[in-house]
């Protein structure tokens, strides 16, 4: 399903509310609502909007789970932190408890720290299925999504949930949550906004299946939503953009 927003304000602000709605029915329906946030500037203003009245009152935080999809192996001070930026715009404000939010710990070896990572989420999971009730992703230029990049040996992991990736050109590691986890969660919601992402959308949207990361992440997940502003949406068909508009 692709949705749109006439900019990044209205973006955000319909990705907040998307996501209050949901902890309610899910907190409502099951007791508990787990979601893994997503890193880079586009999910900023969601995060901020839920930290602050009215959407801020209406979300159960004491039933929230809040984890990543990717990490930068920097220190948890570092701008370039995923960790750091939802702290600042959103954890810092909200009655979360501390034993409710699940970063991925960079502090080990990048192998060691996936499997860290991976030995909480069997915990939590445990002794069901692993089952996120909500991912947000954001789309990358060369369409990489969370930190599965082209051509990474971590598109082929088939077990793992968590791996070590390193992106050409960067000093440090990333971790990432894996195809195998991210597939299964029952929602995933991407965030695109500008311009800039509009000829990457619409290769995803639109191009061969399967080549890239994104769309191997939202092959197989159970609902998956595209929320896109207009200006990311300029290069994407009328026929694909046509379910959205007759939704409305």
């Amino acid at each position: 399903m692709i949705r749109l927003a006439a900019g990044p304000e209205a973006l955000s602000q319909t990705a907040a509310e998307l996501i209050a709605s949901r902890a309610r029915e899910t907190v409502a329906r099951r007791g508990r609502f787990s979601v893994a946030l997503a890193g880079g500037s586009t999910p900023r203003g969601t995060y901020e909007r839920l930290a602050r009245s009215p959407l801020r009152d209406q979300v159960p935080w004491e039933r929230v789970h809040v984890f990543w999809g990717d990490e930068r192996c920097v220190s948890p001070d570092d701008p370039r932190s995923n960790q750091r930026m939802a702290r600042r715009a959103l954890l810092d404000h909200i009655p979360l408890p501390s034993t409710r939010i699940h970063p991925i710990p960079c502090e080990d070896e990048p192998a060691a720290a996936a499997r860290r990572y991976e030995k909480e989420l069997h915990g939590f999971f445990a002794p069901g299925p692993p089952v996120f009730d909500l991912v947000l992703l954001g789309l990358g230029g060369d369409g990489h999504t969370a930190s599965l990049f082209p051509g990474d040996p971590a598109l082929r992991e088939r077990d793992r949930w968590v791996a070590a990736v390193r992106k050409p050109g960067e000093d440090f590691a990333r971790l990432t949550l894996t195809l195998p986890l991210l597939n299964r969660a029952a929602q995933i919601l991407f965030l695109v906004s500008g311009g800039g992402k509009a000829a990457i959308l619409a290769k995803v949207l639109e191009g061969p299946p399967g080549r890239l990361p994104a769309q191997l992440v939202a092959a197989g997940a159970a609902e998956v939503c595209w929320l896109v502003d207009r200006a990311a949406a300029g290069k994407v068909s009328g026929v694909s953009l046509q379910a959205e508009d007759e939704g409305r």
